[in-house]
């Protein structure tokens, strides 16, 4: 599972980002907690997965990346809304997957790549 760095969370999660992260990564319950992840399916934009899918031991965590967290699935809902609404006045289109997977990489980069000469 990989999280984006400065990942979203809803007004009511806003302080508790690093322990709700922290608690989802090592399977400590939450109820009513929504995970926002890119779409598994490249038709759709999001994925909203309940918190408590994601303690399923066979559930499918290698190829989440997640963007945000809220408190109740219309919380999620909305905070879902909001992402799709702030890549499309940074970008002027909806790709979403792009977007992040693009900020990704930028923040992930450890400094200038040197070529050899030789």
């Amino acid at each position: 599972m990989i999280w984006y760095k400065d990942f979203y969370a809803g007004d009511s999660m806003k302080k508790k980002r690093k322990r709700v992260k922290w608690k989802i990564l090592h399977n400590a319950g939450q109820l009513d907690v929504y995970v926002i992840t890119l779409s598994s399916n490249p038709a759709n934009l999001l994925d909203i997965i309940p918190s408590w899918e994601l303690m399923q031991k066979y559930y499918p965590k290698k190829g989440l990346f997640v963007v945000g967290v809220d408190k109740g699935y219309e919380n999620a809902m909305e905070l879902a809304g909001r992402i799709i609404l702030d890549v499309f006045q940074k970008t002027g289109n909806l790709d979403v997957r792009d977007y992040f997977l693009e900020k990704h990489r930028q923040q992930t980069r450890k400094g200038p790549v040197w070529k050899s000469c030789f």
